[in-house]
């Protein structure tokens, strides 16, 4: 009987190990933030920081076990904390799949999935533990729960008129962010075009169509074939275009980037990034490829960490984003940080002022730091959602 408690005992708290405290240990190594003092805002940045609109298209905070109703002192956003850095527009973006030992250079698509056994840990749903688009149409529905729970913090924002309604209403409530829902990766289609239309139903306005590994739709840019889109392929743009979802090119492979320029009618997203003249990456795609992209109308979105931009101090980020301007203009460049997505940064959500004041501190006019910081991104969205 003894042998059978102590059994039962040890069990226990292996489970406990497993399903409580191992997932904020993961979420707290993987998301870390360099220790600081303190960042000084000057006056001037911080009442230019507060009358911005400040908008970031790339955030994985989904895919974590965290309530974002509450602020934590791990990973990079909550609401709390991205109301104390007056972020107001925000898309969520749904990681699916993630091959052990990614890397920036080469991947293999049969690789072990890493999301598997984060699914299994943070006790999703048994549909997650097999179906890629299960695990996009949960994380979503987080979102969608968070925007009914706590209305005055989040409101999803799926259409041009939505996204009105939001600016009004954060008129006399300048705490309210504007969620969005993309797809990081298209291998949450799970290979059937049907899905595209699931997606769309439950809210997702952007896809991007690689991660770090090949796909049905074609090569990524870490992967191992360097293709082009697929045929089936084409056919996934042309119904996301039918639908009016915006296309994400990050993690593309260079031939991928390239036939989506050709065949799509719409503007095209890069929604976290840097740039290979500024720092030479395997993360980054050619400046050429970004000038096309930006001569099509698209948006190139700056992150925040080492392996886009060479560093990840706010002086860094602000270097990257000066160099964006001058390659392709004012108006083509945004914020995509990817917070929350196993990157180390040196500021969270609370501290966005810290990128106004690098920008100023480095000579931006008002009018571009408007833009870049979430201008931008709110007239591509004023432009490109669904009416």
């Amino acid at each position: 009987m003894k042998k059978s408690y102590l059994a039962l005992t040890i069990i226990g708290l292996v489970l406990v190990l497993f399903f409580v405290v191992a997932p904020p240990m993961l979420d707290d190594d993987q998301n870390p933030v360099d220790a600081h003092q303190p960042y000084i805002i000057s006056p001037e940045a911080a009442e230019l920081h507060s009358s911005l609109i400040v908008g970031d298209w790339h955030a994985d905070s989904l895919l974590w076990m965290r309530d974002l109703t509450q602020q934590y002192d791990y990973g990079h956003l909550d609401f709390p904390r991205m109301q104390q850095g007056n972020m107001a527009l925000q898309m969520f973006t749904t990681v699916t799949k993630s091959p052990s030992g990614q890397n920036y250079d080469t991947n293999e698509t049969d690789a072990r999935d890493n999301i598997t056994s984060l699914a299994l840990m943070q006790r999703w749903p048994i549909a997650t533990w097999t179906s890629l688009a299960e695990r996009a149409l949960f994380q979503a529905d987080k979102l969608h729960q968070l925007a009914a729970r706590s209305p005055d913090d989040l409101m999803l924002i799926t259409s041009t008129t939505e996204l009105e309604t939001f600016l009004q209403r954060r008129e006399s409530n300048p705490k309210l962010i504007g969620g969005l829902l993309g797809t990081e990766g298209s291998h949450a289609l799970d290979g059937d075009l049907a899905n595209i239309q699931r997606l769309f139903d439950r809210g997702f306005r952007m896809m991007s169509l690689q991660h770090f590994f090949d796909n049905k739709l074609g090569g990524s840019l870490h992967g191992t074939s360097g293709a082009g889109l697929t045929e089936f392929g084409r056919e996934a743009v042309a119904r996301m275009r039918e639908l009016e979802i915006m296309i994400d090119v990050s993690h593309s492979s260079e031939a991928v980037v390239a036939d989506t320029l050709m065949i799509s009618d719409r503007p095209l997203l890069v929604s976290h990034t840097g740039f290979q003249g500024h720092c030479q990456s395997p993360r980054n795609i050619s400046d050429e490829l970004m000038l096309q992209i930006a001569e099509a109308g698209g948006l190139i979105a700056v992150g925040y960490w080492d392996g886009a931009i060479c560093g990840n101090s706010p002086a860094i980020v602000a270097e990257a984003i000066a160099y964006g301007i001058d390659l392709v203009g004012e108006d083509h460049v945004a914020l995509g940080s990817d917070f929350d997505g196993t990157v180390t940064t040196s500021f969270d959500g609370s501290e966005m002022a810290v990128v106004t004041q690098h920008l100023l501190n480095i000579g931006l006019r008002e009018e571009q730091i408007r833009k870049v910081m979430g201008g931008n991104m709110l007239r591509f969205l004023q432009a490109n959602l669904p009416d």
